[in-house]
């Protein structure tokens, strides 16, 4: 059942995050980066405060879009890591969060918590495909067992604050089907109206061919949908109908828009009693509003063990979406070197440091032209990762985003707490590319690759060094280390001047 880890209230964390009223700025980069939904940006009317504890603080929400509300940053204490990448991406000069001993908190914050789960979310309040905006949205995903300070579950939260109550997700084998769906409980959930993302999971090696024939499904029944609706406009209906009607079939491949006449024909069918083919129009409601089809897991999935399905699937034309929340390394099963994982790292089965170079599965996938292929990194561009994110779902066809995820398999030695700014500092030395590849683009007579990060900074070995999969090496074999690291930064570099050349000439797209 859906929305019940909610009910475990761990309370693993030894210290949590207090709100600073008094410098937050609002922009809710730390609701919007959390790995377990732990802390929300609350807006609330006068009315909706009435009764609230004495100690939930509010302020006059900012912006034009939220005025006359209050606002407030809500932690969840029993629910929070206690990781602090809320604390660390905090851009108030004296920081609008503090790491508090948990004891501390508990008490006051618990009824705060529960009090503001009273307060119904305003998601359209705002533009839904903005870092704040998006934050007023419910996280469909919550409370999962990942590790503390996770790379991973901040891209799939984020996905499900934008397309979640109309996303399905096929889930491969790996790190998220066990923070994602590990019995008896579920953190996906749903929103007020029941709705949430529909997940399931089959095995490693075949996630892509599922969700393909997922969505094959829902795009065989639409269609056969359509072709009812049609039949429906000849016969003797009523004018309001006929023209909700026609409009559903002008729009139903837009999400918003077949959203909205989903709405008024539920209504209309409701009191209809039109013979057997209206009925059945009526018992198809589900179908109305387009669904977002996701494929979602890690590199050893993507790039190795089902990679061929990946390629199937990308080789296609069907509307489908592959998220890939790359740790370069095998992570739920003990740290094995996959094909994602970078020159010169050490994992097992490349415990001398792996002598390859990772395969380039986002440009291997450019390469069909049609596809429309990213890669990101939240902690280095937040607002990139959105476009990213936006631009693929609204893609006709196949598309492929995929993410930096700091692991606790990296060994950072700044910790699990700072896994936003190694997401940044990654992309800042060129160890990880920051791109974007939208064949709209193309069909309006322009170059359809974009580059979205500058020119290594310089800082790459001092990088490397700050994470133990690659400063390990350093003690055990020095000479291979120093040999491995300048073929990385040879392999960063080279990599930038192609990339830039891409965008700027349209080279090698």
């Amino acid at each position: 059942p859906t929305s019940t880890a909610r009910y475990e209230k761990r309370g693993v964390a030894v210290s949590v995050p207090e709100w600073i009223s008094g410098e937050c700025i609002q922009c809710n980069q730390c609701s919007f980066i959390c790995p377990h939904s732990a802390i929300i940006p609350i807006l609330a009317t006068d009315e909706e405060l009435t009764g609230a504890p004495s100690t939930f603080e509010t302020l006059p929400a900012v912006g034009k879009a939220v005025k006359g509300n209050q606002f407030r940053i809500q932690v969840n204490t029993l629910d929070c890591q206690g990781c602090g990448n809320c604390v660390d991406i905090c851009p108030a000069k004296n920081k609008a969060l503090v790491m508090k001993p948990t004891s501390t908190q508990t008490e006051r914050e618990v009824p705060n918590f529960e009090f503001s789960q009273t307060i119904p979310y305003k998601g359209g309040i705002m533009n839904r495909d903005s870092i704040k905006g998006s934050q007023f949205y419910q996280p469909l995903l919550e409370f999962s067992g990942a590790c503390a300070g996770c790379g991973e579950t901040p891209y799939v939260k984020v996905l499900t604050q934008l397309f979640g109550e109309r996303m399905t997700i096929a889930n491969a084998t790996g790190c998220s089907s066990i923070w994602g769906g590990s019995a008896p409980s579920s953190p996906y959930c749903v929103n007020a109206d029941g709705h949430g993302p529909g997940w399931a999971s089959s095995l490693f090696e075949d996630a892509a061919e599922y969700g393909y024939g997922m969505a094959l499904a829902y795009s065989t029944r639409r269609n056969a949908l359509a072709t009812k609706v049609e039949k429906a406009l000849e016969s003797d209906i009523s004018a309001e109908l006929k023209q909700a009607f026609t409009t559903w079939l002008g729009v139903m491949n837009d999400a918003e828009k077949s959203r909205e006449v989903s709405d008024k024909l539920k209504a209309l069918l409701t009191d209809t009693s039109g013979g057997d083919l209206l009925n059945e129009i009526a018992n198809s409601t589900e179908l109305f509003t387009k669904k977002s089809h996701w494929i979602v897991g890690g590199d050893g999935w993507a790039y190795d063990i089902g990679y061929s399905g990946l390629d199937h699937v990308m080789a296609q034309s069907e509307d489908i979406n592959i998220l890939v929340m790359d740790t370069e390394v095998y992570s739920n099963t003990g740290g094995q070197s996959s094909k994602a994982t970078q020159t010169g790292a050490v994992a097992k089965y490349s415990a001398s440091g792996k002598k390859v170079s990772k395969k380039d599965l986002a440009r291997m996938i450019i390469t069909y032209g049609h596809a429309y292929v990213a890669s990101v990194s939240m902690g280095a561009n937040k607002q990139q990762m959105m476009k990213a994110f936006a631009e693929a779902e609204r893609h006709p066809g196949p598309s492929l985003v995929v993410c930096y995820a700091p692991c606790i398999a990296h060994g950072l030695r700044a910790g699990m707490g700072k896994t936003q700014r190694e997401a940044q500092l990654a992309v800042e030395s060129g160890y990880w590319p920051m791109f974007r590849y939208n064949p709209a683009l193309a069909d309006e007579g322009k170059n359809p690759f974009t580059l979205d990060y500058k020119e290594p900074n310089g800082t790459l070995q001092d990088f490397l060094s700050s994470e133990v999969r690659f400063a390990a090496l350093e003690k055990t074999h020095p000479e291979e280390s120093k040999r491995l690291r300048a073929k990385l930064e040879e392999e960063v570099n080279d990599r930038y001047k192609l990339l830039k050349a891409m965008a700027e000439t349209g080279i090698g797209v």
